[in-house]
C-alpha cells in the first residue's frame, strides 16, 4: 500500500501541532502570510463554524416569526464574514494574552507567538486589522445591532484572563461566542424579544457542553501550569455533567422555538422546528456515546463534530419560516 505524499521539510516549517493535517494554509496559502491566518486560526474553521451557527439560528427564528426580507440575504452572508473576522481577532488577542501559557503546553507551544513567527507588535497590528474590516460590517446594520455588536468587546477583551480568575471560562467564552443570537435577531428585526435571549442562553450552554470536552485535552498540562477549566473542576464526574449541558441545551432550544412560534399560533411552524431541536439533540446523544474523555483524539474528534450538530436544526427552522 503506498504512504500519503509527505510535505517538503520547508514547508511544515511553522506547522501548528494541533491544526488539522493538510489543511488549506498550510498547503496553498503564500509563506508570509501563514503564521497571521494560524494567528486568526484559518487552519481550523471549526471556531468559525461555532461563532456562526447561534447567528443563523437567529435569522431563521426571527425570519419564521416575522417573515424573511430580502436584506436577510446580506445578514446571512456578512454574519459569516463577520464570524471569520472576529473569531480571527478573538484569537489574536488570545494568543497575545495566553503566549506565555502556550509556551508551557505541549498542544499550543508550536503556535506562531510561542513559538516566535510573529511578534507581538505585528499580532496587535494583525488584531486591528481585523476588528476594524468587521467593524466596516457591523455598520451596516441597524442602531441596536451595532450598539450589541460594540458591547460584545467587552466579552472578547475579558475571556482570555478568565481561566486566570474562575473555574469556570467557558462560561465566558459561550457569552462571547453566542452575543451573535442576539446581535443576528436586533439586525434582522430591531428587537430583542425573550425567544432571542432563550436561544443566547441555548449557545451558552452548548459552548459549557462542547468546551468542556475540548478543555479535557489540556487538562494534564492545565493542572501543572494552574489554569483553570470546567475539565479540571469536573474531574471525573464530567461524563454527568455534559449530560446535563446537553439535556439544558435542548430544553433551552425548545424554548426559544416556542417563545418564537406560539404566539402567532404556527403550530405546524413550531412542530417542525421542534423536529430540529430533537434532531440536534439526537447527534448530542450519539456524541456522548463515542466520547472518550481520557482520549484526547476522541475529545477532538467529538468538538469537532459540534459543527454538524448545530447545522442540523438549520433546514428545519428555514422550512417552518416558509410554512409561517
Amino acid at each position: 500500500m503506498s504512504q500519503a505524499p509527505q510535505m517538503p521539510e520547508a514547508d511544515r516549517e511553522g506547522i501548528v501541532a494541533d491544526a488539522p493535517m493538510g489543511n488549506w494554509v498550510d498547503r496553498f496559502a503564500p509563506g508570509p502570510t501563514r503564521p497571521y491566518l494560524r494567528l486568526s486560526r484559518a487552519d481550523r474553521p471549526i471556531g468559525t463554524w461555532l461563532l456562526v451557527i447561534p447567528c443563523l439560528w437567529a435569522l431563521a427564528l426571527a425570519g419564521g416569526a416575522g417573515g424573511f426580507r430580502p436584506w436577510d440575504l446580506w445578514l446571512a452572508v456578512s454574519c459569516g464574514l463577520g464570524a471569520f473576522l472576529m473569531r480571527g481577532a478573538g484569537c489574536t488577542w488570545n494568543d497575545i494574552t495566553d503566549r506565555d501559557i502556550d509556551a508551557m503546553v505541549a498542544r499550543t507551544k508550536s503556535r506562531p507567538l510561542p513559538s516566535g513567527q510573529v511578534t507581538v507588535k505585528r499580532a496587535l497590528l494583525w488584531m486591528a486589522a481585523q476588528a476594524g474590516i468587521a467593524a466596516l460590517i457591523l455598520f451596516t446594520y441597524n442602531r441596536l445591532a451595532i450598539g450589541l455588536g460594540a458591547a460584545s468587546l467587552a466579552l472578547v477583551v475579558i475571556y482570555p484572563f478568565a481561566k486566570r480568575f474562575t473555574w469556570w471560562p467557558q462560561v465566558f467564552l459561550g457569552l462571547a461566542f453566542n452575543w451573535g443570537a442576539l446581535l443576528a435577531w436586533a439586525a434582522h428585526a430591531g428587537t430583542v424579544p425573550p425567544a432571542s435571549v432563550a436561544l443566547y442562553l441555548t449557545g451558552i450552554l452548548w459552548t459549557l457542553y462542547y468546551d468542556t470536552i475540548y478543555a479535557h485535552q489540556d487538562r494534564e498540562d492545565d493542572a501543572l501550569i494552574g489554569v483553570k477549566s470546567t475539565a479540571r473542576l469536573f474531574g471525573e464526574a464530567t461524563r454527568g455533567w455534559l449530560w446535563a449541558f446537553f439535556a439544558l441545551t435542548v430544553l433551552s432550544f425548545g424554548a426559544a422555538v416556542i417563545l418564537a412560534h406560539i404566539r402567532e399560533g404556527r403550530v405546524l411552524a413550531l412542530v417542525v422546528s421542534l423536529g430540529g431541536v430533537w434532531a440536534m439533540g439526537w447527534h448530542l446523544a450519539i456524541q456522548m456515546q463515542r466520547l472518550k474523555l481520557d482520549d484526547p483524539a476522541s475529545c477532538l474528534a467529538v468538538f469537532r463534530s459540534n459543527r454538524d450538530a448545530g447545522l442540523i436544526p438549520l433546514p428545519f427552522l428555514a422550512i417552518a419560516a416558509w410554512l409561517g
